[in-house]
């Protein structure tokens, strides 16, 4: 094996990636016309750009999961977060004259956009000022948020007329779906943040050894404030494109497992829950790989009972083709084909 192949085998992509390959191949098999794009009164359609505008709400939480994860901690509270603003949004706009006022969606927007900062920056106050760990002090909020959005709504599935708003989650701009682009600047941005700046390897140090870190001289709770109060922002923007999607906001099923998925979508990525080291690139393919498995589900012809199933299958194979275990008997089979090449001894 040459040393570029041993690089990329080595790589924390490199599972990801193949897996998603292998979906992208399972999906041709079973409809030829996967990979097509077409363009219709001057916009994308096809398989590859559905799997972008659904797996965009998951990429923008996971975004703001992967800096949460980074910190050691975890962010349950996403999707009531989700169900909060587009119950917000929707409830501004359905108490407005003219709902599809775009001044008046820019209200709801941005009404519901604060509201969710607030809510990050409480979970942030539990976890950095309180002490509670983030576990159990996003479980509050993720307990009782799914209350706040019924009690917004009355118990009622609020449903908008609004084409502004519903552009959000089906409308298109320059022929891309607006729902992939405000995933795209919101990866860009935390990108840049992280990876440009000293951003990124401050949030690498608290979720390393936060107390090196604060003797160090990094302010560890205005770090913790900042990841969580931009987690509930990302888990905003989600909800409103969910609830722009359907043009309905409901409780109860907007955001519901999106934690789940977004947390799926980090570990998949190759970022470790137990903080430090993280990937926004592997996130990124981690989200697709999740999307990918919805659709494969529906292309293969599994039933929607066994959907969960599915996919739990396909994420443990990831998990277990990127576990120390797997990497250590890679490495050994590696050293014993370069020995019998006579390239390199066998070590134990």
């Amino acid at each position: 094996m040459s040393a570029l192949a041993a690089r990329m085998v080595a790589s924390r992509l490199f599972w990801p990636v193949v897996m998603l390959l292998v979906l992208f191949t399972i999906n041709v098999i079973a409809f030829p016309g996967f990979f097509t794009v077409s363009i219709r009164d001057g916009n994308l359609y096809g398989s590859l750009i559905d799997i972008l505008r659904n797996g965009a709400p998951t990429l923008i939480v996971a975004v703001g999961m992967t800096l949460v994860i980074a910190t050691r901690g975890i962010d349950l509270s996403v999707g009531a977060v989700c169900a909060i603003s587009g119950a917000v949004a929707c409830s501004i706009l359905l108490g407005s004259p003219d709902p599809s006022n775009p001044a008046t969606v820019a209200v709801a927007i941005a009404t519901a956009l604060v509201i969710s900062l607030v809510l990050g920056l409480w979970n942030g106050l539990l976890i950095a000022v309180v002490g509670i760990q983030p576990i159990i002090a996003t479980l509050i909020l993720m307990t009782a948020g799914r209350g706040i959005a019924m009690l917004i709504t009355e118990g009622q599935i609020l449903t908008v007329d609004s084409p502004p708003f519903k552009a959000l989650g089906s409308g298109f701009w320059g022929g891309i779906p607006i729902a992939v682009i405000i995933a795209a600047v919101i990866f860009a941005v935390a990108a840049v943040l992280t990876r440009r700046t000293a951003l990124g390897m401050l949030i690498e140090s608290v979720g390393i050894n936060p107390e090196a870190s604060r003797q160090a001289g990094v302010r560890a709770r205005g770090l913790l404030f900042a990841v969580y109060t931009f987690s509930a922002f990302c888990a905003g923007i989600a909800g409103l494109i969910l609830t722009a999607n359907t043009t309905a906001a409901d409780a109860n099923s907007t955001g519901l497992f999106i934690e789940l998925d977004a947390i799926l979508a980090v570990v998949i990525g190759g970022t470790s829950l137990a903080g430090g080291r993280y990937s926004l690139a592997g996130t990124l393919i981690g989200a697709l790989v999740i999307q990918t498995l919805v659709t494969t589900v529906y292309t293969v012809g599994i039933p929607p009972i066994a959907t969960m199933v599915f996919k739990a299958a396909v994420v443990t194979a990831v998990c277990l083709l990127q576990s120390p275990t797997t990497n250590d008997a890679l490495a050994s089979f590696r050293r014993r084909l370069a020995a019998r090449a006579g390239k390199a001894p066998v070590t134990s």
